[in-house]
């Protein structure tokens, strides 16, 4: 927390604002007519409640998309927050870590308690609607929010570019098709995506590309899949191909997951 870590507020719209984190995570700021609303947290390297109260004066009500400490640990500089409860056992696995409940508590903060949202809620900011989808996949708990008014999904880490599918807390690969089958019709509803590691839009089509990758690795299209290393050892890397034409931020699309959890 407070680290000397890059923190880059980039304007979208008049109502929306990406906050990128040290290029480490990213965070969303959207503006209504009542209140705002912060979509993640990141890790709590700045305080973010200050930062935002240079954009706007408006009430800012925090919603995580997950449960992963890289988007709830800057929940501490407010009052409350909202997530799935399904993710709730494992954001309080990270709350409570040694490396973060210590510091926490040497500084005299702590996490705000959190409140429930899920799939079917609504929430009204004021001439902007955040509605809710359920997407169980990176986590148990994972959350789509759909920006009505501008045809804007925002997708946590549920779809991006380099899907994780191999932490603990997250379903298998078949349940993870079946998860976002289910918010497919969302195609229809949304133009653009905004990820959890996003420095700008990508096209909606990036859903269906994650969905038929990860569709690829079920049906045993591996043989080209290489080794990747991450901070648990070594597992899978999938990649999966976008379409032409299309406007997606990065030129690498993979899925990573283990082999024992398809």
């Amino acid at each position: 927390m407070f680290e000397d870590k890059e923190l880059y507020v980039k304007e979208l719209k008049p109502y929306l604002y990406l906050l990128d984190e040290n290029h480490e995570a990213s965070a969303f700021v959207v503006i209504g007519e009542k209140k705002a609303c912060l979509i993640d947290t990141m890790m709590g390297y700045h305080d973010y409640k200050k930062v935002i109260s240079e954009i706007t004066d408006k009430p800012v009500m925090v919603i995580n998309t997950h449960g992963h400490p890289d988007h709830i640990y800057g929940n501490i500089f407010f009052d409350e927050a909202y997530i799935n409860p399904k993710d709730i056992p494992m954001t309080e696995m990270f709350v409570n870590a040694p490396a973060f409940a210590e510091p926490c508590k040497a500084m005299g903060i702590s996490m705000p308690p959190f409140k429930e949202i899920k799939g079917g809620d609504i929430v009204d900011l004021g001439g902007k609607t955040l509605e809710i989808y359920d997407l169980p996949g990176h986590t148990y708990g994972g959350i789509l929010l759909l920006l009505k008014e501008d045809r804007i999904l925002f997708t946590g880490d549920s779809i991006n570019h380099h899907l994780w599918m191999q932490t603990p807390g997250g379903v298998s690969l078949t349940d993870c098709v079946k998860s976002i089958d289910n918010v497919l019709f969302l195609e229809k509803e949304a133009d653009l995506i905004l990820h959890g590691h996003a420095r700008d839009y990508d096209d909606i089509s990036l859903m269906r590309c994650v969905r038929d990758g990860i569709q690829e690795i079920i049906d045993g299209k591996t043989q080209n899949d290489k080794p990747y290393e991450w901070f648990g050892g070594v597992c899978k890397q999938h990649a999966f191909k976008v379409l032409e034409g299309k406007h997606y931020q990065q030129d690498d699309h993979v899925i990573v997951y283990q082999e024992n959890n398809i």
